[in-house]
């Protein structure tokens, strides 16, 4: 499922396969086509154009995604609409494969946001309510490197596509046989007994989801636009070190193709390795200060990162900037699912992520353009050109770019609250007047509300 996910995205960093794309519309299957070629002859209002309309359209409908399944798996559970999610954006991948015209791709990636907004939500909150609460740190960071880890193949399938100047298809065809291997592994997987004791709670107190929705939303309004705006912040930091970076190694660096799959390859091993490393220490130092060093620690790497003297010091510069990056990804599906109401686990986190996703859905749109504007000079103060065009300088804007972001998000890390380690067994449904959530103990007494008369079950 990762994989097929990464592929999806790597296909729509990758300018070269919208371009074959564009030309198999007009050209014959049996007439060869110079990708590279026509990709110069472009120019880069075409390239935006076509890059940003399955782009944008597919990240708009995420978010409905999210909605509609997250409600499904609070009200049906977490299995089964997880899997009937899984095989949805499994079909529409592979039929964007078979697509006849760039209208109909563009229709196809539509209805795939749909589908793909509720993954992401559905498959942490069922892994992390079946893990017990010592494996959560870890697993979170593994659970969320499954990303790095289809980025990683998404890149090496891209590679042998353009090495062997093959159809563009097969990058969609390869994701969609992925995650349909997603929904086979699933089926061993047992519905999550926190939303069945959630699901018992609310009948147990006579309260609708209806109810318990309108009282999640009196409660928690304030850490529910909290939770969408460090979800933004995330989505920044991945996206602005991620999306234009290929494309400055190519445009502004010179780098070969060999060498930019390599590099790709160098820094996502450093993101898996951060992801689970920090995710793992997050249980034992804290969601908010794993994530809180994070930010300092790719904030100091931006030099090396962009400008370091040769392709071995950008390397190890990417290496570690992914390392932290992703290491602060890694505590999220833990903290998110955490800060999360009990009733909602299946909802919140999706769709504060794929609101977030959508926030910060412009990032390598913004850093080209600002690129663009300021392009690269020599030492007498002209321009500097390449193919008659000015070279942009990506490394500035991602440079600014990724400083504003870390500060950034180091402030909304500091001034969150976090519930490291919470039982999700004992955390089942609200409780209406706000003291803490109501446990099974107060169930099996009859108390609706969560309180305890002689305070035996107040929150420690």
């Amino acid at each position: 499922m990762s994989a097929e996910k990464a592929t999806v995205e790597q296909v729509e960093n990758v300018e070269s396969r919208w371009v074959q794309l564009k030309s198999s519309i007009y050209h014959k299957p049996e007439q060869p086509i110079n990708v590279w070629k026509l990709l110069t002859n472009l120019t880069n209002t075409q390239r935006i154009t076509f890059v940003a309309g399955a782009i944008t359209t597919t990240l708009m409908l995420r978010p409905i995604g999210a909605l509609i399944f997250g409600a499904l798996a609070d009200k049906y559970g977490r299995r089964w609409p997880l899997m009937i999610d899984i095989i949805l954006f499994s079909i529409i991948n592979m039929a964007s494969g078979f697509a006849p015209n760039l209208q109909v791709f563009i229709g196809l990636r539509a209805v795939f946001g749909i589908a793909m907004g509720g993954e992401w939500g559905l498959g942490a909150s069922l892994a992390l309510e079946t893990l017990p609460i010592e494996a959560r740190g870890l697993f979170s960071g593994i659970f969320q490197q499954g990303y790095a880890c289809g980025y990683l193949l998404a890149t090496l399938v891209s590679y042998a596509v353009q090495q062997t100047n093959s159809t563009w298809r097969i990058l969609f065809w390869v994701g969609a046989a992925f995650a349909l291997l997603a929904v086979v592994i699933r089926l061993w997987v047992p519905e999550s007994q926190a939303f069945e004791k959630s699901q018992e709670a609310r009948k147990a107190i006579g309260r609708s989801l209806w109810k318990e929705t309108v009282l999640v939303l009196k409660l928690h309004w304030i850490r529910l636009i909290y939770m969408i705006v460090l979800m933004a912040f995330l989505n920044f930091l991945s996206h602005g070190s991620q999306d234009l970076y290929p494309t400055f190694l190519k445009t502004q660096l010179g780098y070969s193709p060999t060498e930019q799959t390599v590099t790709t390859v160098i820094y996502n091993l450093g993101a898996i390795c951060g992801g689970c490393i920090i995710g793992y220490l997050s249980n034992y130092f804290g969601r908010r200060f794993c994530m809180a060093v994070c930010a300092v620690v790719s904030g100091a790497f931006i030099p090396l990162w962009i400008y370091g003297p040769n392709i071995h010091a950008l390397q190890f510069g990417s290496f570690m900037m992914q390392f932290f990056v992703q290491g602060a990804w890694g505590v999220v599906p833990a903290h998110i699912n955490e800060l999360s109401p009990p009733s909602f686990r299946g909802l919140m986190p999706g769709l504060a992520y794929q609101l977030g996703n959508l926030i910060s859905a412009a990032s390598s749109q913004i850093e080209a353009t600002i690129g663009e504007k300021y392009p690269l000079r020599n030492a007498d103060g002209s321009y500097k050109y390449k193919d008659g065009k000015p070279i942009a300088d990506y490394g500035l804007t991602q440079a600014i770019f990724m400083g504003c972001v870390c500060v950034c998000l180091l402030i909304a890390v500091l001034i969150g609250k976090e519930e490291r380690n919470k039982d999700f067994m004992q955390h089942v449904t609200e409780d209406d007047r706000s003291v803490r959530a109501v446990v099974p103990v107060d169930i099996e007494l009859g108390h609706e509300d969560g309180q305890d008369p002689d305070n035996n079950n107040e929150k420690k």
